[in-house]
């Protein structure tokens, strides 16, 4: 009866000294400890002409409040914690505590380990509730972990080091968040702020591609997809047997064998040739008048338009892919899926605005001929065909730059992009889409596009409606084979009638 009374004891006043176990029954720690073969005599008192303990408990009156405090970190600031209303008798209680003994009979557990089991328990019972840890979740985006892990984990060890708290980087990279983990909010805190600014400068180089970017389809006119694709096999040398790998951009088609041909010679005189059979016993007379000769040609050189366009520097990886022809308005990186909602909802938002802007009219644009962006013709980078509005009203400059200045408005562009001028046009040709062979880079890329200019210079491309305006996301694509379409505004495709 003394045993589970002063058990009793114990559970009481652990709930008054520890914040972080939720009371349970005498009988809880009964059976966890017992397993554990520790046993405690609790001796309170022993002196005779001494109060006991017991007795002084009974002669205090009031009831202490007691407010649970969860230290877990919810944001960046350090957390205010108040002081916990409790009544003065805590303390003397807690100090009679310590005055209590509590003798360990099995050394297999120690008061230390005896204090660990219960905050275990107490941490599998509600995981929010950390005495030593506050976390953090914070959406860095994929793309931009490895600026944060740095060469072999060196950025990550950098941080940990200055502040003191542990980085746990996602083990996907499917996965965008990292959590940050420290003894306190303060030093989790400026872990944070320290992993934000190295994206932020990490944004701003080359070394993190554009992401995604506002696109005006024009790979929904077949007849248009068609004229690219004669257009590349053209230059390439493919045949039209070949035309179909070319638009699913497969591998080059442009090189030729020659093939053997049969021919089939004059008789000539009888001969007879004696030619002996596999057991070197018998031989036999053959004419070979009445064997046909195949005579094969000499082998030619190396093809001269494969030759051409290996010194040109062209080949097929660097035109686009027909089916994701477009307009490009605006370039962006939306490195985490926060920027990318953020950037849906401004395109959605803005689409009266747009409507405005063509005076709710359909519109048209001409493709006609080429031009050349950064570079000369004999060293260019990016070729594209040039475009016209038809009609020549700037509805289509208007609905674009309301396009920009709401993404800028919302924080979304860089700066540099910033102050770049609208030039709308249809790349047909990048050097950036060349394949690298292995992990060989190239400081400076261009060809040859020389012969290009001569014979397409002046192509009609042709007229094309403007549907709508699309997010569009690099590297993905859609069934249709455009790139993969995060959010969509419509463009007028009828005359408003009053």
């Amino acid at each position: 009866m003394l045993a589970c009374k002063s058990l009793f004891r114990v559970d009481r006043l652990l709930k008054l000294t520890n914040t972080y176990v939720k009371s349970k029954p005498v009988n809880y720690f009964q059976g966890l400890y017992l397993n554990k073969k520790l046993s405690l005599d609790l001796r309170i008192g022993g002196v005779k002409d001494k109060p006991s303990t017991m007795d002084k408990m009974k002669r205090r009156i009031g009831t202490p409040v007691w407010k649970p405090v969860c230290t877990q970190a919810s944001s960046l600031e350090e957390p205010v914690v108040k002081d916990v209303g409790v009544e003065s008798e805590i303390g003397s209680q807690m100090q009679e505590v310590n005055e209590s003994t509590i003798e360990v009979m099995d050394a297999t557990v120690s008061p230390k380990a005896f204090e660990d089991d219960i905050e275990d328990e107490a941490s599998k019972e509600n995981p929010v509730l950390s005495a030593a840890k506050h976390s953090l979740s914070v959406e860095v985006g994929a793309s931009v972990i490895r600026f944060v892990r740095g060469k072999d984990g060196s950025t990550k060890e950098k941080i940990e080091k200055e502040t003191g708290v542990q980085i746990i980087l996602p083990s996907s990279k499917q996965e965008d968040a990292i959590i940050i983990e420290g003894t306190s909010a303060v030093s989790v805190a400026k872990a944070s702020k320290e992993i934000q600014h190295i994206i932020n400068e990490a944004v701003k180089t080359p070394s993190l591609d554009y992401s995604h970017f506002v696109s005006l389809p024009l790979a929904i006119h077949p007849e248009l997809v068609a004229k690219l694709v004669n257009f590349q096999n053209s230059i390439l040398g493919i045949s039209d047997a070949n035309a179909g790998e070319n638009l699913e951009g497969n591998s080059d088609g442009d090189g030729y064998e020659g093939d053997a041909q049969d021919e089939q010679l004059d008789e000539g005189s009888a001969v007879a040739v004696e030619r002996k059979v596999a057991n070197d016993r018998e031989s036999v007379k053959v004419d070979v008048r009445g064997i046909p000769l195949v005579s094969y040609a000499p082998k030619e050189p190396k093809d001269s338009k494969s030759s051409s366009l290996s010194d040109l520097r062209i080949e097929k990886s660097i035109f686009i892919k027909p089916k994701t022809f477009h307009l490009t308005v605006l370039m962006l990186k939306l490195w985490n899926k926060e920027r990318v909602n953020l950037a849906t909802e401004v395109l959605k938002s803005i689409s009266p605005k747009v409507m405005d802007a063509l005076d709710n009219r359909p519109l048209f644009v001409r493709l006609k001929g080429l031009d050349c962006m950064r570079g000369s013709l004999d060293k260019a980078c990016v070729v594209y065909a040039r475009v016209e509005e038809i009609g020549s009203e700037n509805r289509l400059s208007r609905a674009c730059q309301v396009i920009i200045d709401a993404f800028v408005e919302a924080g979304l562009v860089l700066e540099r992009d910033i102050r770049h001028e609208l030039k709308l046009h249809a790349t047909v040709m990048n050097v950036k889409h060349r394949e690298r062979r292995g992990n060989r880079k190239v400081k400076s890329d261009f060809f040859n596009a020389c012969g290009i200019f001569k014979q397409f210079g002046s192509e009609e491309w042709g007229e094309y409606l403007i549907r709508e305006a699309h997010l569009s996301q690099r590297f993905k694509y859609d069934e249709n084979g455009y790139y993969h379409c995060c959010a969509s505004i419509p463009f007028p495709e009828n005359m408003q009638v009053d």
